[in-house]
């Protein structure tokens, strides 16, 4: 067999098959287990259990598939043709979702579509030995992406690639054959700071580390309790995840489009209103997020992040009255609601030479709203 053929082969299928670039590497991930075990200690994965309970099992690959000898680690760009990203996040009334989840969930898609190239290369070689991951195990895909050359960590911690900057999702192929390698990418960060100084709740402690408990998409998104109130003004009206760190990152200016229609916007989250979003009921919620990565999170913690924004937003009497009409569904919403409705009510115009904190409390009572707000 001559693996270096195959090895183009496989570059050429996985272009056929929708990726934009594919990078082979060795499984060999143990100069990362330290630095995993010293950002597990510190505690900044959060309430993502399932990170501690794999330990060094992330940096092992062949744990994962006895026998694997090579990585296929590929990319796919995501960032939708109408991205909109000032009109989303300047707009207090919009809400502002990740670009990557404006459309369909990608794990389906990406998984398909190596589980056809580990085909391919099965047809090719006889018997194989592969396994297809997309977020679905313990793995370290950025460490292998950087590996295989498709890019270098940032320090906001994602694979940045010179030509496509960040906007794209990683997946694997694990494999048993001795595939060439291909060689890493220098790192081109030099002294910009900017993902880390634009961060809005100064989540990037250190170049390439961040603190999930301080990130918003992880609050956002993998957290299901009660949001610190520290963080709730700097969310601001991001209600699922947040790019700030990729907004602001040179490399990004030379980011394509994604040409997949999966990835567009959905119809639904075109004009995404605060207010239109969070009058849908469960079932509107499950309907109108099927095949979305946001369905995952739930209708209360979707209702959640909706509460924050528009305490986020400037005052409106709508936005109290949806507010109030939320209120006791669940005992976790209602405290988001609340401190919503404080900062709703601390914008109200203040008129006339009454003492500020009675003519406030007068406002309150007119509309029928509690007097401890």
């Amino acid at each position: 067999m001559d693996y270096s053929q195959l090895a183009t082969q496989i570059k050429a299928w996985a272009a056929e098959l929708g990726f934009q670039k594919v990078g082979i590497c060795d499984i060999d991930l143990s100069e990362h287990e330290a630095e995993l075990q010293k950002w597990l200690d510190a505690g900044y994965h959060g309430e993502m259990d399932w990170m501690a309970r794999h330990g060094m099992m992330r940096a092992r690959p062949a744990e994962l598939l006895p026998g694997t000898l090579r990585v296929i680690s590929v990319r796919m760009d995501y960032l939708p043709q109408d991205a909109l990203f000032a009109a989303d996040l300047s707009n207090r009334r919009h809400a502002y979702i990740s670009r990557y989840a404006l459309g369909r969930d990608y794990h389906k898609l990406l998984r398909n579509q190596l589980k056809k190239l580990g085909q391919k290369i099965e047809q090719q070689v006889g018997q194989l030995g592969y396994r297809p991951f997309v977020d679905s195990a313990p793995i370290l895909e950025r460490p292998l992406a950087e590996k295989a050359g498709l890019g270098w960590t940032g320090k906001h911690s994602l694979i940045l690639d010179k030509e496509a900057g960040s906007w794209f999702f990683l997946g694997e192929l694990l494999v048993d054959i001795p595939l060439p390698i291909d060689e890493p990418q220098s790192n081109q960060c030099g002294k910009c700071q900017a993902c880390i100084t634009s961060c809005p709740t100064n989540a990037i402690v250190e170049d390439g580390v961040v603190d999930a408990r301080r990130c918003i998409s992880y609050l956002t998104i993998e957290y299901d309790g009660v949001i610190a109130e520290e963080f709730r003004r700097a969310i601001g009206n991001r209600i699922y995840g947040c790019d700030d760190c990729q907004l602001v990152c040179p490399w990004n200016r030379f980011a394509p489009l994604s040409e997949q229609d999966d990835f567009q916007r959905r119809e639904i989250l075109k004009n995404p209103d605060l207010v239109s979003l969070f009058l849908w009921s469960e079932e509107q919620f499950l309907n109108n997020m099927q095949g979305s990565a946001i369905r995952r999170i739930g209708h209360i913690q979707w209702l959640r992040n909706i509460a924050i924004a528009l305490g986020n937003a400037d005052y409106s009497s709508d936005i109290v009255d949806v507010l109030q009409r939320r209120k006791g569904i669940n005992d976790m919403l209602d405290i988001h609601i609340q401190w919503a409705l404080e900062q709703q009510f601390n914008q109200i115009p203040i008129q006339g030479t009454i003492d500020t904190k009675q003519q406030r409390l007068i406002r309150i009572v007119q509309k029928g709203l509690p007097r401890d707000a």
